[in-house]
């Protein structure tokens, strides 16, 4: 009951509010609210995210559950923000210490967190700033943002020919008619030489892929990486992914993509239990990140020896 009123109460004074508005007020706040509803409200996660490697060895560590949390937090967060995957507020970069309070989690823990995701590349800092790796191309953001400019130019076009129409043809209203088919028809061709272009590119990249020696480059791929399980059998649904890849590597080779992975130590099964395959190589998103180089072997600073104090009994100390 105590509910029912509450709801009624604040009704009635939404409604009173909404009247005293002027017209001028009510369409900003319609703007507003227009704006609020047009930024990122999802994500894209993949569904075999547990399947990754980097979150398989995340799994295995100890406080996994929270580490994994906060890598969604931030995900989340990174798509709120709505900066390109970059956390700065006010151009200052959000700290440990911000972030563990908007996340409600320990600052250790976050560090501890924050760690782990530079080192196995899932995220980077630029300039003190924390950003994810790749935020853009993985979350298509720029494909959105340039179809609804398309869209934005196309309704803005649209309604100056509405316009025209209204104001100059507005007399006779078969000619109005007469013209609404032009248009459709005009859509319809447009729509059938798009489609046609899109047949035409389908098709060259067809014929230019059906070209591939697939025997060949599974011949590369046992004899550079030697240490991995053999392919033994070329089915369609490996002819489909090397098609599929051959599209991502550009001017890149299925050699030097294969030589990436036979100096991983981490792919080639050298640092641990776990090593790729061929099949696990040629899925597109692990190709991708293969040759952006996120298994590349990371080379250690080599620590200062001072045991030979003979080197510094030139050196003097100014006071």
């Amino acid at each position: 009951m105590e509910l029912y009123c509450f709801i009624k109460n604040f009704t009635k004074r939404l409604a009173a509010m909404c009247i005293t508005m002027d017209k001028n007020e009510w369409h900003y706040r319609r703007k507003e609210c227009i704006s609020m509803a047009s930024a990122v409200q999802w994500i894209k996660i993949t569904t075999d995210i547990f399947d990754d490697e980097k979150m398989l060895l995340i799994d295995s560590m100890s406080n996994s559950d929270e580490i994994i949390i906060i890598w969604f937090k931030l995900l989340c967060f990174a798509g709120k923000q709505n900066n390109k995957g970059v956390f700065m507020m006010n151009n200052i970069p959000y700290t440990t210490k911000m972030l563990s309070t908007i996340f409600r989690r320990n600052e250790k823990t976050v560090i501890k967190a924050l760690k782990i995701f530079e080192e196995f590349g899932m995220i980077q800092y630029i300039n003190g700033a924390i950003t994810i790796t790749n935020w853009g191309r993985h979350q298509n953001l720029d494909k959105i943002e340039a179809n609804n400019e398309y869209m934005r130019n196309y309704m803005r076009e649209y309604r100056k020919k509405q316009k025209a129409v209204a104001v100059g043809k507005n007399e006779d209203k078969v000619n109005g008619k007469l013209n609404g088919k032009v248009n459709i028809n005009s859509a319809e061709e447009e729509k059938d030489i798009e489609s046609e272009k899109s047949k035409t590119e389908d098709s060259i990249s067809d014929e230019t892929l059906s070209n591939l020696d697939y025997e060949s480059i599974i011949n590369s791929f046992n004899s550079i990486c030697k240490s991995l399980p053999k392919v033994i059998k070329l089915t369609e649904k490996r002819k489909k992914a090397i098609t599929e890849v051959n599209k991502l590597l550009g001017d890149i080779t299925f050699e030097q993509l294969f030589e990436k992975v036979a100096n991983s130590d981490f792919l080639s099964g050298r640092k641990g239990t776990w090593c790729s395959t061929f099949d696990w190589i040629v899925a597109p998103a692990n190709t991708l990140k293969i040759i952006e180089g996120n298994y590349d072997d990371r080379k250690q600073k080599s620590k200062e020896d001072y045991s030979d104090c003979s080197k510094y009994e030139n050196l003097t100390m100014e006071v």
